[in-house]
């Protein structure tokens, strides 16, 4: 092996006072053991300073993107998951690392794939299925976070706060792996997929509130947030409509921009209250449903620009923060967690669908995408470490149990469990 921080050289291209160069090399970690790095950057001729080449590194980034969707394709297998698992590859082998402003295109896509989760959950099949909806998404959150923080607390010896993020952190459904995968699927428009993203909206909203009851930061930012949130949930599914059919149907998509404003909007005053943007995204969307659901031809430009553009930067990155020497010392108490979570979710859902009527094979599908996280189980994650309640050891643990309960519940579901839509069900979706 090449001594730390030894560069290897590669032909250099570019102008006369800048040229890029692709590098690789071995240097020190901060526990002082070498990894290899490897990407591209330009050298500054004239000042001799390294500055990211932005072009390729989102040329790096959307290469992995587009594998992700080959990958995909071949071993039908949702998208979502791939690029998760790619961008965990990539984050060890050629460190791979989130910048700024791929931050901020992650944080984008979680956003805009949660406004579309809560805007297909339709009012009509939530009266229809109202107490399993309701019923399942409880117990869902209610029953792995006692399980979890019992385990966590008694038995790894945790603090109570401590215990209580890796509750809240392992209780949640994700509404980003779900919903892609019933958008793939075809079942957002079946009356099951609209059941299990309602179900996941009642459980996330628990773990919400719960994170909010348990941590709670009340100040003048928290009430105007929540005065903000309240308010624009009424007047939008007024205001909108009336709004959109005045702009008309335009090329530049004027009713899409109004829409990301006040996702952007309400995502900065969450943010000044130490809360989270999804969660006005989600009921944004959750208001917004009945209009979406007649306008579809919105509803899929917007589905259009998350997909392509914005959550592969996402669940990439979600796959890129996994390290796995990080994971290797800590491996079994991360299997432990993940089954302490599907367990706890089957004690919690199985029995309930089962009452409600549901065929085994529907039971198993809906109990196993329950058993998803990786959305808010990384947001309660990054909350805890952020106010210094876990530590970083707590967090590797928690976030790579949150990304395995995206990863190992959905293919299990999607290669044995996924359900047939009725003749009836696709010739209403047509």
């Amino acid at each position: 092996m090449e001594s730390p921080k030894k560069r290897q050289k590669r032909p250099a291209f570019g102008t006369d006072d800048s040229y890029c160069r692709l590098f690789w090399r071995w240097e020190l970690d901060l526990n002082g053991q070498p990894r290899h790095v490897a990407g591209f950057f330009c050298l500054k001729r004239k000042r001799g300073g390294e500055m990211e080449n932005v072009w390729f590194t989102s040329a790096l980034w959307i290469a992995l993107a587009l594998l992700s969707s080959l990958i995909s394709i071949r071993v039908a297998i949702s998208v979502a998951l791939i690029e998760i698992v790619v961008g965990a590859i990539a984050g060890n082998i050629i460190e791979l690392a989130p910048t700024p402003w791929i931050n901020y295109l992650a944080g984008f896509g979680a956003v805009l794939l949660t406004f579309l989760a809560g805007a297909e959950i339709d009012p009509a099949v939530i009266k229809k299925h109202f107490w399993p909806s309701v019923l399942i998404g409880t117990m869902g959150f209610v029953v792995p976070f006692f399980g979890v923080l019992a385990y966590t607390h008694f038995l790894c010896g945790w603090s109570w706060p401590q215990a209580q993020i890796a509750g809240l952190a392992l209780s949640t459904t994700s509404v980003a792996v779900v919903y892609a995968v019933m958008v793939e699927t075809g079942y957002n428009r079946a009356e099951i997929g609209k059941i299990i993203l309602a179900a996941c909206f009642i459980n996330d909203l628990g773990t919400v509130l719960a994170l909010g009851v348990l941590f709670a930061n009340y100040n003048l930012w928290l009430i105007l947030f929540v005065v903000a949130t309240a308010g624009a949930m009424w007047l939008l599914p007024r205001f909108a409509p009336w709004f959109f059919r005045r702009v008309g149907s335009r090329v530049s998509e004027p009713e899409i921009k109004f829409i990301l404003l006040v996702l952007c909007l309400l995502g900065g005053l969450s943010n000044m209250a130490k809360s989270e943007a999804v969660l006005p995204a989600y009921l944004i969307g959750m208001v917004m449903a009945p209009f979406f659901l007649k306008e579809r031809v919105m509803a899929q430009r917007m589905r259009v620009l998350a997909f392509t553009l914005l959550t592969p930067f996402f669940f990439l990155k979600a796959g890129a923060l996994v390290k796995f020497g990080a994971v290797a010392s800590s491996a079994v108490l991360i299997l432990i967690l993940l089954g302490v979570k599907i367990v706890t979710k089957f004690i919690g859902i199985w029995p309930l669908t089962r009452r409600f009527h549901f065929a085994r094979r529907e039971s198993m599908y809906i109990t196993l995408l329950m058993c998803t996280g990786l959305t808010f189980g990384s947001i309660c994650a990054l909350f805890g470490i952020t106010n210094g309640i876990i530590n970083q050891d707590q967090y590797t643990i928690l976030v790579t149990a949150v990304i395995a309960s995206a990863v190992v519940p959905t293919i299990i579901a999607q290669r044995w469990f996924q359900p047939e839509i009725t003749t009836e069900e696709e010739e209403n979706n047509a």
